[in-house]
């Protein structure tokens, strides 16, 4: 299955445990792209309408793409009493618009599912002279590295899913390559800015949070059945409680 399907199979669940994006993010988008009620958006990935709300608040005119069928259902009928809303469930990469039409083109958490050969040069045409296009997305990091029960997780992924990749908190060089991708592409005025804040989650609640993630769900089921009891136990076992450190990171640049 293509992973970006996963998202798709139950949006009751992302809807209710993928993290909200903090005002402050809203507000520094607003705040550079001047986006009000004369002008036009559009959102890549809308999924369950975490990111959405903000924007159609403005009164702007609102265009949203979703890939999932479910999820597109899903977000049409949590926005239908909103006159500026509208939805089409296609891939970004088969969406027809005209050169030119857009103010700001926004995308949560969704935006490095597309070919960046396809995505970035498309947004760039989309847009208007002096448009904007924000890109953000949460980094969630369990625990800190002194941490006993974020040692003994980290145990059990390289148990189940060994990776080389070593989970890194805030990450410079992933900043960096991604501020170099936008100007690559032509896009100018490039900012980056970066929110924090901590969840706690107790153990069931970790588990429904994890099957949230492609990755996750796309595992052996034998394999995630164990994983997910071991997690379980771990957190159990420290008082029912595990912290989750988020970064939400925003890139915002013009044409």
């Amino acid at each position: 299955m293509d992973k970006r399907f996963t998202f798709n199979e139950d949006a009751m669940n992302y809807e209710k445990w993928r993290p909200n994006y903090c005002e402050e993010l809203f507000h520094d988008i607003m705040e550079y792209s001047k986006i009000d009620r004369n002008k036009k958006a559009l959102e890549i990935g809308i999924g369950s309408g975490q990111a959405t709300l903000p924007f159609l608040k403005t009164g702007c005119d609102l265009r949203t793409i979703e890939l999932g069928e479910n999820l597109a259902e899903f977000s049409k009928n949590k926005f239908k009493d909103y006159k500026n809303f509208n939805i089409l469930n296609v891939p970004f990469e088969d969406f027809k618009g005209d050169e030119n039409t857009f103010d700001l083109i926004y995308s949560a958490t969704a935006f490095h599912w597309i070919d960046e050969n396809i995505g970035y040069p498309k947004v760039f045409k989309l847009l208007k002279p002096g448009g904007t296009l924000a890109l953000f997305g949460n980094k969630p990091f369990i625990g800190r590295k002194d941490d006993l029960l974020h040692k003994k997780i980290q145990s059990i992924y390289e148990k189940y899913k060994p990776s080389k990749a070593k989970p890194i908190e805030k990450d410079k060089k992933h900043y960096e390559k991604l501020l170099e991708k936008l100007k690559k592409y032509g896009f100018k005025d490039v900012e980056l800015k970066l929110y924090h804040k901590t969840r706690t989650f107790n153990a069931c609640d970790y588990i429904s949070l994890l099957n949230t993630y492609s990755d996750h769900r796309t595992m052996n089921p034998i394999i995630k059945a164990k994983f997910e009891e071991e997690i379980k136990e771990a957190i159990l076992k420290h008082n029912n409680l595990l912290k989750v450190y988020d970064t939400m990171e925003l890139y915002l640049a013009r044409k």
